[in-house]
């Protein structure tokens, strides 16, 4: 992780990196965010800001990557959590699983793509195939049957596993989802 803070600038629920040393370096050590018009990264040194969501910049603020400003106010973590929390439903849930995953070792993505929250990888995009989906969910959440079925058939043809993650006060619980044949 970067030994000095990069600067990100809060858009409503995006935090972008305009530096792009600071952007590069984020990206490269760790696949933090996106480039801005950068489908698929292969340099590394490309000249576009990085967006992050709220779920990655929160965790990099908590690491000490990042400061997230606004203006010309900086942003605390609690702040950013209350902003996330306001803007996003279930995002406390969904941030402690992303960063309990992180902690893991894994390269966590978005996984909307895949019909899921989460795409886990081992090494990064680009690197190697994510080989697991992850869908959170609150230790009280109704999932209808259907719903779980759906996510685990696409992702399943795309070659991966499902994985629920069930939150509670205090814990998460994680459960593996794979097709078999009787």
């Amino acid at each position: 992780m970067k030994k000095t803070k990069c600067r990100g600038v809060l858009l409503y629920n995006r935090v972008v990196i305009s530096d792009y040393v600071c952007a590069n370096e984020m990206y490269w050590n760790g696949y933090y965010g996106s480039f801005l018009g950068v489908q698929k990264p292969r340099s590394r040194d490309i000249k576009a800001p990085l967006e992050l969501s709220l779920i990655e910049a929160l965790y990099l603020l908590e690491e000490g990557a990042i400061e997230v400003w606004d203006g010309e106010q900086m942003f605390s973590r609690d702040e950013l959590l209350k902003r996330g929390t306001e803007l996003i439903q279930g995002f406390e849930e969904l941030y402690r699983v992303y960063r309990d995953l992180r902690k893991r070792g894994f390269i966590v993505r978005r996984g909307l793509k895949f019909g899921c929250d989460y795409l886990l990888y081992r090494y990064g995009p680009g690197l190697d195939h994510a080989p697991f989906g992850v869908e959170v969910a609150k230790i009280d959440s109704i999932y209808d049957p259907i719903s779980i079925v759906r996510m685990g058939r696409l992702l399943h043809s795309v070659r991966k596993k499902l994985i629920v993650a069930i939150t509670t006060d205090n814990a998460i619980d994680y459960y593996l989802f794979t097709w078999w044949k009787p």
